[in-house]
């Protein structure tokens, strides 16, 4: 009886936690330097299958400029901008560091009862500001615990993968 018990126990706690996973696709070849200006763009909205999560890219955007936060105090979040070429649109504003998130996945499943975890997927490059090369790049994937007592969503799932990301930038 003990054996089971236990054996139910361990089950419980090893969904108890998110994963994720880091594919890079640019590997940065030097440290980004602190203190330097930032801009980030606001991905489009996140879909699965045909619906929409709105405010899933303002949200997003807001959890990059949070992993960024600790790294400079120059940081512009761009509502209206999806990709570089609309970030530097504006001549009059020079940043050192654009930062394009883009949503490649994002599903938001009711877990607490179904046991199909929330999963999402996002791109993040970060461009000189100067000549426009792409320092870094990768993709965060991301799965929900599968044992919640509600609550839990995608964007719960952006915060810890990005600041070790932009951690590792700096």
């Amino acid at each position: 009886m003990r054996l089971i018990t236990l054996l139910i126990f361990a089950a419980m706690l090893s969904g108890c936690s998110a994963t994720y996973k880091q594919q890079t696709l640019a590997e940065p070849s030097a440290k980004l330097v602190k203190g330097k200006s930032v801009v980030i763009a606001t991905p489009a909205n996140g879909f699965y299958e045909s619906k929409e999560y709105l405010a899933s890219g303002r949200m997003t955007a807001s959890a990059v400029r949070a992993a960024f936060a600790p790294f400079s105090n120059s940081i512009t979040v761009a509502p209206d901008c999806k990709d570089l070429m609309c970030l530097k649109r504006d001549p009059s504003a020079s940043y050192d560091y654009y930062v394009i998130p883009e949503i490649l996945h994002w599903e938001d499943r009711a877990t607490e009862w179904s046991g199909i975890p929330d999963r999402i997927e996002i791109k993040v490059s970060v461009y000189d500001g100067q000549e426009e090369k792409e320092l870094a790049s990768t993709i965060i994937s991301g799965k929900s615990k599968w044992f919640t007592f509600g609550g839990d969503h995608p964007q719960d799932l952006l915060p810890e993968p990005l600041k070790a990301y932009v951690e590792s930038l700096y």
